[in-house]
This record gives C-alpha cells, sequence and structure tokens, in this order.
C-alpha cells in the first residue's frame, strides 16, 4: 500500500495558460487547491495582451505567474520550461478538477510505469438543450482519438518536443502522436479500482461544499468521488461562437495533416466521415447510448454536420488559393 507521504512525494506541475479568463479562473485554480494531492505547483501563463483580473485572482493561488504567447502550444511549452515536477497536468482556464483528479492520475503512473500520458474522462456543463448535447457528444470521445491526454510524464514530454507552435488547435492530437513514439496512453481508471491508495476524505469533502451546488445548477449529477474527471465549463454555450472557434482552429489542420500524412491511420480516422460521424459513436456497444437518447442523438448531428459543412468550406477555399 502506498503510504500518503510516500505517493505525494512526487511533484505535480499544473500549467494552465490564459488570456482574459477571470470569468472562469478562481473556480480552476480553486479546484487544484482543493485536491486531495498536496504536492502541487501551479504554473500560469497569461497572454501579453491579456487586460481583466486575470494575473489578480491568480495570486490568491500561486506565485508563478508569467506572461507569454500568444497561442496556447507556446504558453504551455513555456510554463514546462519553468517547471519542476516530474509530471505535468495540462489544463485550461475553463476546466474544474474532481477532487481526487491529481491522486488518481499519479496512483495510475506509478502502477503502470509503462505509460506517459493519460486520458481522462471529461464532462460539459450546461443546464441548456445544446449544453446537454455537448455532454452527450463529449463522452463518446473519452480514450479515443478524438481526445488528448492532459496528464504527462514530464521527461517524454520534454522528449518528444513538446507542443508544436506552428499548429493551433489541434497540438493536443499532435502531441499525442509524439507521445506514442515514445509509450503508451491509456484512460486514467478511478481511484477505488487502484490498489492501495488511501483518499484523503476531508479534501473531498472541503471540495464538495465548493463545487457541489455549483455542478448541480449546472446540469451535473454524475458521481465524481474518486473519480478523475475534468469539468469543462461551456455553460454559455453560443451556436455562432463554437463555430467560429471551430473555423479558426482549422486554420491549422492542414499543417498537421501534412506532417503526419493523410494516409496516417489516426489523421484517418480524425478527419473522416466514416470514424468521425459514425464509428466513434457505436464501438464498444456505444451505439445504446444513441438509441437510449435520440432528440439529444439529433441535437449532436446537427453540430457535427455544422461543424463538417465549415470543414468543408475551408478545404475548398485552401485549394482554391493553392492553385
Amino acid at each position: 500500500m502506498f503510504a500518503s507521504n510516500d505517493i505525494e512525494s512526487e511533484l505535480v506541475s499544473v500549467v494552465l495558460p490564459t488570456m482574459n479568463s477571470e470569468r472562469y479562473i478562481d473556480m480552476c485554480l480553486k479546484s487544484v487547491s482543493l485536491q486531495d494531492y498536496k504536492n502541487i505547483e501551479i504554473i500560469l501563463v497569461d497572454d501579453a495582451a491579456s487586460i481583466d483580473k486575470t494575473r489578480e485572482i491568480a495570486k490568491k493561488y500561486t506565485d508563478f505567474i508569467y506572461i507569454n504567447g500568444p497561442e496556447r502550444a507556446i504558453k504551455r511549452n513555456y510554463g514546462v520550461s519553468v517547471s519542476n515536477g516530474k509530471y505535468l497536468m495540462h489544463i485550461d482556464a475553463d476546466m474544474i478538477l474532481s477532487p481526487s483528479f491529481i491522486s488518481s492520475c499519479v496512483s495510475n503512473m506509478r502502477q503502470k510505469q509503462y505509460l506517459v500520458g493519460l486520458y481522462t474522462p471529461e464532462v460539459v456543463l450546461g443546464k441548456s438543450f445544446w449544453g446537454k448535447v455537448r455532454r452527450f457528444e463529449r463522452n463518446f470521445y473519452n480514450g479515443t482519438v478524438i481526445d488528448s491526454v492532459r496528464f504527462i510524464r514530464k521527461d517524454a514530454f520534454i522528449k518528444s518536443g513538446g507542443f508544436d507552435p506552428t499548429i493551433i488547435g489541434v497540438e493536443d492530437w499532435d502531441i499525442d502522436k509524439k507521445l506514442l513514439k515514445i509509450g503508451k496512453l491509456n484512460i486514467a481508471e478511478d481511484i477505488n479500482l487502484l490498489k492501495g491508495v488511501e483518499l484523503n476524505e476531508n479534501k473531498v469533502i472541503e471540495w464538495e461544499k465548493n463545487f457541489s451546488a455549483f455542478l448541480k445548477e449546472h446540469g451535473i449529477s454524475c458521481n465524481y468521488k474518486n473519480k478523475p474527471i475534468l469539468f469543462h465549463n461551456e455553460s454559455d454555450f453560443n451556436f455562432k461562437k463554437y463555430i467560429n472557434k471551430k473555423n479558426y482552429y482549422m486554420a491549422s489542420f492542414n499543417a498537421y495533416i501534412k506532417k503526419w500524412g493523410e494516409c496516417d491511420p489516426v489523421i484517418i480516422k480524425q478527419f473522416g466521415v466514416r470514424y468521425r460521424y459514425f464509428s466513434v459513436f457505436i464501438e464498444n456497444d456505444k451505439w445504446k447510448k444513441l438509441f437510449k437518447h435520440p432528440i439529444l442523438t439529433l441535437g449532436m448531428y446537427f453540430l457535427r454536420f455544422s461543424v463538417g459543412i465549415v470543414f468543408l468550406k475551408n478545404m475548398i477555399f485552401k485549394r482554391k488559393i493553392t492553385k
């Protein structure tokens, strides 16, 4: 059995890139500070163009506040360069960590030394119809090639060369592929499924006091105890902003595809109609969820096809320019 001071002897560096993030940053950092794992350093890298109170709020939780950018990959790489941890945890400002998130990830890594990175279940917050649709859609992606690792061994990250700053939006997919050349990736198991791990119940209780009511208000009633869950706050989901965001990320798709090749099997899955629109939703008996929630399924496919149309328009436009 791991003694508490034994398992917590390994420092975890939580790297957080921000840009005008005052709306979310307090809850995000509070969820990190209330982890039942103690040995954590928080490294926040804010954009030079950030003009709100992000840094001021962050000072309540960490002294490690830097300015760099502009893109997320550059901020993350810089955060790693000044970190001291054995493990890296990459999150965004609109995310909340479940109370045993980091202890679960460290336990997974210790018991499975062959792993270099972990996928973790992500749950989208939101009580509106589209919030429910996004939550429904996102649960199909956990641990697939559509997902991306959040918890990484630092030595493997450095060996991989880190995030590619020339790729925007899908730099997460790129780092996954580079890490797979070094070792294996897997989805983190719940801490109660691991052997010999003791939980800090007092921390869990304190976390619940701060977040349980908020989660219920935003449509979440799942059992998050002992589970490595990332709650992604998309409560203010706006269809136009969602499409514009996807459109912005699509600018780097060609660079990513060219880097790994159109015939790469993972690339085919990530951008191919067959996997993105069908296989990822039916593999491993996931198809049962589609029939159980027909309205959410229709909403999900509406979003998927809307993004697909934008993708096709971008591809046609780029081909015209290159001719």
